[in-house]
């Protein structure tokens, strides 16, 4: 078991619980820490990894790179985390680079899942790094500023740092570079002083611009899809057309003779036609016959498991994840019981950048892998096992990549066994890139699970909310999988989260889940649980604050007085949005609140309708982060996670026809234009509260928020998701 908890935040380890450590490099310095109680053996390997492999690298060209424990999809933890270095470091921002790291989960392990992982998920990457990033970047500018005070004689007392430069008052000056290798021998303090946040220049400023926007916005940034390796070979995969299918046989004569292809392979995961471009690989694909075994395949349509859905819904639930006071006996005293049943697809991550991997075996037996490794250990093992190698011998080349939405973080490393397992049916003569297409990508994938929630609310007489029931359907993520210790009296976190937590104080609550058995490969989708939970939570809440004839914030507030931050950011969001004011003429709004990886959001949407055709125009959004590294990323992040959500509330689908996948690219699977795109206005609550994260938990409220204000305008609650399925003219 790798991980027991993956979506549980754990208490981030003391200072205690770190040991800072520095290595020398020929003219060059690298200076890290790990947290002690995690061993740095590598599952079946004979040597111990070396525990300071490094967080902060010093050259003798002056650059600083900071090796990233989390990868970045876009989400911009690299800038936050180079943020941190920066700071205590005094660094110049123009020589900072950041790389990924892999291969030493003592040294890059997760520490809000507990350490002993390495992983990028759940919007922990700045919790994680905040503590040990700043405490490298101040370990380090105290060894330069030792090594300076050796050379020059002078104390330490007395030299000052300033972008990325060591000076004294008597004229001594020296780039960092030039001091690296002194910097290297020098003792390693046993702990050092970080800067009060008084002192920061860099942390919660707006002044930064990223690091990488160049590169990105010219470019010449590298993304897997990007690789080339001399004598490079690239394939394509044939993926069973049915979940659950296996290859029976198989003619790849007609593909052979296609100009360019090299070979037609077998993978555990399907066939892969191997060419020396792309073009020759897909042509070829086009002429292979596959006989499949499709007798333990998935065969139902996404209409015949909906109905299935709401069958269980109707039944007991088979597990309960919190039951609060008594809710049957509540509800039979209430004044007035309100119900509702809610609908919600399977969705793709559909990620700009397909999926994809390289992987090359050195004339020395080692095995590297090139990909947007998302869980770094695992495809680690993985890659391991197939190549017949011990894990110490693969190397991890962590590369940023064009999105992931949870995609790239796969139990069962999927593009990197095809990867692996090609290269090796080559007997190794040849790196081999196995490039996914978007038809791949979505009829082959990994899916938000569809859910069903039925809701039961009670009120008493004076309109307070007495009585709560909330029984969840849908499959689990984790089942099946190494994270399938999470699941716990038969409750799967991921699948309640949202739901089972819910801030408001009702005295009799009970929220329950079926999980169940289906063929469709599911994952964490962005935001997981929340987003579905949220939506069913704060829509149905909105129609109780009708039923008790109250204002839907000041229903929310009469029940948040024991949740601070949750009540701070909707009135934040009430106040900028102007709620309470009219509306624009023709506008109708909506309020939503959700938190997601102690991150808390609220917002307002402004919506107007025409001829049945719903138009986002404004959305006004508070944020509760904690501490906001970087205000400008943490605004870019709610913007985008508020496009990506509405996009997914108002019209993204992916359905199933006897079992086969309908939607193949954008022209089916619609996601959200760039002229549907709404006004957004963020607002950061001020905090000293250690950061949480800002990639996911942007979109829980927007489905809700949009909703509350369609039935403004319609008076039609929307329960079936996407809104395109209802029937909204007026």
């Amino acid at each position: 078991m790798l991980l027991k908890a993956l979506h549980t935040i754990s208490p981030a380890p003391s200072r205690r619980r770190f040991l800072i450590g520095a290595v020398a490099t020929p003219a060059s310095f690298a200076v890290g820490y790990y947290v002690l109680g995690h061993s740095t053996r590598a599952e079946g390997t004979a040597e111990t990894v070396n525990p300071f492999a490094g967080y902060v690298e010093i050259g003798a060209d002056n650059k600083v790179t900071v090796l990233s424990a989390h990868m970045d999809m876009g989400q911009g933890c690299y800038n936050g985390i180079a943020t941190l270095v920066a700071e205590e470091l005094d660094a110049d921002w123009a020589q900072i680079d950041v790389v990924g790291a892999a291969g030493n989960p003592r040294l890059y392990g997760n520490i809000t899942w507990g350490g002993a992982v390495q992983g990028t998920g759940g919007s922990s990457a700045m919790a994680s790094s905040f503590e040990r990033y700043r405490r490298a970047g101040a370990t380090a500018r105290a060894m330069l500023v030792a090594a300076a005070a050796e050379e020059w004689k002078v104390p330490a007392g007395e030299i000052y740092v300033a972008k990325g430069t060591v000076a004294h008052g008597s004229g001594q000056i020296a780039t960092f570079g030039e001091l690296a290798a002194k910097a290297a021998t020098m003792p390693v303090p046993a702990d050092v002083a970080l800067k009060e946040r008084s002192q920061w220049t860099l942390i919660g400023s707006d002044t930064l611009r990223r690091y990488d926007s160049l590169p990105k916005s010219t470019g010449k940034q590298d993304f897997t899809i990007d690789v080339k390796l001399p004598g490079m070979l690239t394939a394509v995969m044939i993926h069973p057309p049915l979940f659950g299918a296996t290859v029976t046989s198989f003619d790849a004569s007609k593909a052979k003779a296609v100009k360019g292809v090299i070979d037609v392979v077998e993978t555990p995961r399907g066939l892969a036609v191997v060419a020396d471009n792309m073009w020759a690989a897909i042509k070829g694909r086009e002429q292979v016959t596959v006989a499949w075994d499709e007798s333990k395949a998935e065969k139902r349509s996404s209409d015949e498991i909906l109905a299935h859905y709401n069958d269980l819904a109707k039944q007991p639930a088979a597990a309960t994840a919190r039951n609060d006071g008594d809710a049957s006996q509540a509800f039979a005293s209430a004044a007035k019981v309100l119900e509702a049943s809610f609908e919600f697809p399977y969705l793709a991550h559909a990620a700009l950048e397909p999926l994809n991997a390289v992987a090359r075996r050195n004339d020395d037996g080692t095995l590297e892998v090139w990909g947007g490794h998302q869980i770094p250990d695992l495809y680690q093992a993985t890659a391991a096992q197939i190549a017949d190698v011990t894990p110490d011998k693969v190397k991890l080349h962590v590369l940023k990549t064009g999105g992931s939405f949870g995609r790239r973080a796969t139990p069962d490393s999927d593009v990197i066994v095809e990867a692996v397992s090609v290269a090796k049916a080559l007997d190794w003569r040849a790196p081999v890139k196995v490039q996914w297409t978007r038809e791949d990508d979505m009829k082959a994938g990994r899916y938000r699970p569809m859910y069903v929630h039925t809701l039961k609310g009670g009120l008493d007489a004076d309109g307070n909310l007495v009585a709560w029931h909330n029984h969840i359907i849908g499959q689990s993520i984790v089942k099946g999988s190494p994270f399938e210790g999470m699941i716990q009296n038969g409750i799967d976190p991921t699948s309640v989260e949202g739901a089972s937590n819910i801030p408001y104080a009702i005295p009799n609550l009970r929220v329950d889940l079926t999980t169940t058995d289906v063929g469709v490969p599911v994952l964490w989708w962005r935001a997981v649980g929340s987003t579905h939970t949220a939506y069913a939570v704060e829509a149905f809440l909105d129609e109780l604050a009708e039923a008790a004839g109250k204002d839907p914030i000041e229903f929310r507030l009469a029940m948040l007085k024991d949740h601070p931050r949750h009540a701070g950011v909707l009135k934040l969001a009430a106040e900028k949005a102007g709620w309470g004011t009219p509306a624009p003429q023709g506008r109708f709004r909506g309020v939503a609140l959700a938190e997601s990886f102690s991150t808390y959001v609220a917002q307002i949407a402004d919506v107007s309708i025409d001829n049945g055709s719903v138009k986002v125009e404004r959305v006004v959004c508070a944020v509760d982060c904690g501490t906001a590294i970087n205000p400008d990323q943490v605004r870019a992040q709610m913007e985008g996670g508020i496009g990506y959500g509405l996009g997914a509330i108002l019209k993204s689908q992916l359905t199933l026809t006897k079992g086969a996948v309908d939607q193949g690219n954008f022209d089916s699977y619609e996601v959200l234009r760039f002229e549907e795109m709404p006004q957004v206005e963020v607002h950061i609550v001020p905090s000293e509260e250690p950061p949480t994260g800002v990639g996911e938990p942007g979109v829980p409220p927007i489905g809700p928020a949009v909703a509350n204000a369609v039935y403004a305008a319609t008076k039609k609650r929307i329960r079936m998701l996407p809104f395109s399925r209802n029937d909204l003219t007026t």
